[in-house]
């Protein structure tokens, strides 16, 4: 009998018990662990304080966080581990480059079908570069060769044939063509004597234009932090010397500390499309100086594109909007782009170049200075022309103008 009674009063205090368990407040989850494969939660003692609690894998989490949230972010964490480096570790500059740019006529022109015709009667300044602002307008920098002067003096060196100049206000037109800096080292710099150049100086300086020529070497900084140095010369007139300025040059902006480094280099022979031995020993060696890419102007005709250690030199770009001819023969021309990639700061050395096959002119009959890129089967053309001129080196261009080999 008093076992039957013991018995009930088990069974009593068990269904007490049971009642009390369902009315209270769930059991936390933090208090909780997980043995082996099937095993059954067990409470752990009561955290302290000053101690943190723990998650469903037995991992610390601060105790003013909850389950959801502390989940939430060992689930990110996770996944966080297999994902690609932040977007603000990697950069891509892409940097367009474009041929000899005269804003202005020379002394022999006429005013009818003049580049100060044109200028005159136009509304809009952003008329010469209208048609490549797709290139120019969407990268990180864009380069010409800036060939005369821009300036109001009528004192010519009369020992040149031909002197290229134009008003101060045209540097108005690079700006609005999103050009950002330009090669001044160039056998027409001095047409109008130091004052022209100096008036060119203070024109493009006015319009926040940068400039390099000679030892006066230039650096661009994009909005991406970038910095991005230019040195220019003119083989033309110092023959094997420019070596020397090159070095000095590039010496200088390493000691700046600059992302990457442009060489411009005015060389070679007029209306020939192949380069001379000059221009392919100072081409290399500007890379081997340290320049990540070599811009060559003067011949006023396309050259080829050599890889030379796993960068690229440019022998010329040719004219582009070019003031000083008002119906070039050869109306050939073309930009070239490359995007360098930095990854944490750091240039990787990947090849991505492409070629935009254009016209200096958007009408074939003469030159409205208004450079235009080519479609169809002109850009085929022009495409094949210079994978010609740049068979010697290896290098060709696929008809969308990309690197194929």
């Amino acid at each position: 009998m008093k076992k039957l009674i013991l018995w009930l009063g088990i069974c009593a205090l068990m269904v007490i018990a049971l009642t009390a368990c369902g009315s209270g407040p769930d059991l936390p989850f933090t208090n909780m662990v997980f043995g082996g494969e099937g095993s059954v939660p067990q409470e752990t003692p009561e955290a302290d304080e000053s101690q943190s609690a723990y998650d469903f894998l037995g991992r610390p989490i601060p105790t003013d966080m909850s389950v959801e949230e502390s989940n939430g972010e060992a689930q990110e964490n996770t996944d966080l581990e297999d994902a690609p480096l932040p977007e603000e570790n990697i950069l891509t500059i892409t940097i367009s480059a474009a041929g000899d740019c005269s804003l202005g006529n020379h002394q022999d022109q006429e005013y009818a079908y003049s580049f100060r015709q044109a200028y005159d009667q136009i509304e809009d300044e952003g008329y010469f570069f209208a048609n490549v602002q797709d290139y120019f307008g969407s990268d990180d920098m864009t380069v010409v060769n800036f060939e005369g002067v821009l300036t109001y003096s009528e004192e010519r060196d009369e020992t040149r044939t031909y002197n290229i100049k134009g008003d101060p206000g045209y540097a108005r037109l690079l700006t609005a063509g999103n050009i950002e800096a330009v090669s001044f080292a160039n056998n027409h710099r001095l047409d109008y004597g130091t004052r022209g150049s100096d008036d060119t100086v203070a024109a493009l300086e006015a319009e926040g234009i940068l400039y390099a020529y000679d030892k006066n070497v230039c650096i661009y900084e994009t909005e991406k932090g970038i910095r991005i140095g230019i040195v220019s010369v003119n083989e033309v007139a110092w023959g094997l010397g420019s070596e020397q300025l090159l070095a000095e040059g590039i010496g200088k902006l390493q000691e700046q500390e600059v992302d990457l480094i442009l060489a411009c280099c005015h060389w070679g022979i007029e209306r020939e499309n192949y380069p001379t031995e000059n221009q392919k020993y100072l081409g290399r060696k500007c890379i081997d100086l340290g320049a990540d890419l070599v811009i060559g102007h003067h011949p006023h005709v396309l050259q080829g594109v050599e890889e030379y250690n796993g960068r690229f030199i440019i022998y010329s770009l040719a004219n582009f909007c070019f003031g000083a001819n008002r119906n070039p023969a050869d109306k050939d021309t073309m930009i070239f782009q490359q995007t360098f990639t930095f990854i944490d700061g750091v240039k990787q050395e990947d090849q991505q170049i492409q070629i935009i096959p254009c016209s200096v002119s958007s009408v074939k009959d003469r030159n409205n200075f208004q450079p235009t890129p080519a479609q169809g089967e002109e850009a085929t053309r022009i495409i094949g022309r210079i994978n010609i001129y740049s068979k010697d080196f290896g290098v060709v261009f696929g008809e969308d103008g990309m690197l194929a080999q």
